[in-house]
């Protein structure tokens, strides 16, 4: 296919799209690599290998992957011009989303309680790595809900209909990538230890 041909709207489309995709993969490198870091670091002796994630990392997990299945039924919903369901469904994901975003302070809470700490002197390597790991990625979570807010504030002003799917397309996109980023993370953080 060739990336030239075709009309104004459909090259400012595939633009879009492409950066986004670059995005996409410059965040999956940088998250390729903290993890290959933590698995360096695993060797070290002063790893601590009976640490454990807070359950309450499993109940974030399973909210973020309802919030992703929510998102596609919105926009499967803006397409068939379902739009009061597409608006409820967005709602529901914004509530998801927030909802992990309190679950993953809910954990680190917990993770202190256990008496371990993330920085300064009574901090440990584990520890560092899951406090840097997880605080990226709620960065990246927080971007998804400016995102996600974006999206219902153009859903509201009618902005989205079958023909015209680009900026929910996008949303969409990046929040199942982060969606599934948390998903390999956590799997990583549960099982590699």
């Amino acid at each position: 296919m060739d990336l030239t041909q075709g009309t104004e709207k459909e090259k400012i489309e595939r633009s879009k799209k492409m950066m986004l995709w670059f995005g996409i993969i410059s965040m999956g490198m940088m998250f390729a690599g903290l993890t290959s870091a933590y698995v360096v670091s695993k060797n070290r002796p002063d790893w601590l290998k009976d640490f454990e994630l807070p359950n309450v990392f499993i109940y974030s997990t399973a909210l973020i992957l309802i919030s992703s299945i929510s998102f596609h039924l919105a926009k499967k919903s803006i397409r068939k011009d379902a739009m009061k369901k597409a608006s409820a469904l967005l709602w529901i994901t914004l509530a998801l989303g927030l909802a992990f975003i309190y679950l993953q302070f809910e954990g680190f809470n917990q993770i202190l309680e256990n008496g371990y700490y993330f920085t300064g002197s009574a901090s440990t390597i584990t520890t560092s790595f899951i406090y840097l790991v997880v605080i990226a990625h709620l960065a990246h979570i927080f971007a998804g809900v400016v995102v996600l807010l974006v999206v219902i504030y153009n859903n509201s002003k009618q902005r989205y209909r079958g023909g015209q799917m680009l900026g929910i397309e996008l949303g969409a996109t990046f929040w199942h990538f982060i969606d599934v980023l948390w998903i390999y993370l956590f799997l990583f953080l549960y099982f590699f230890r």
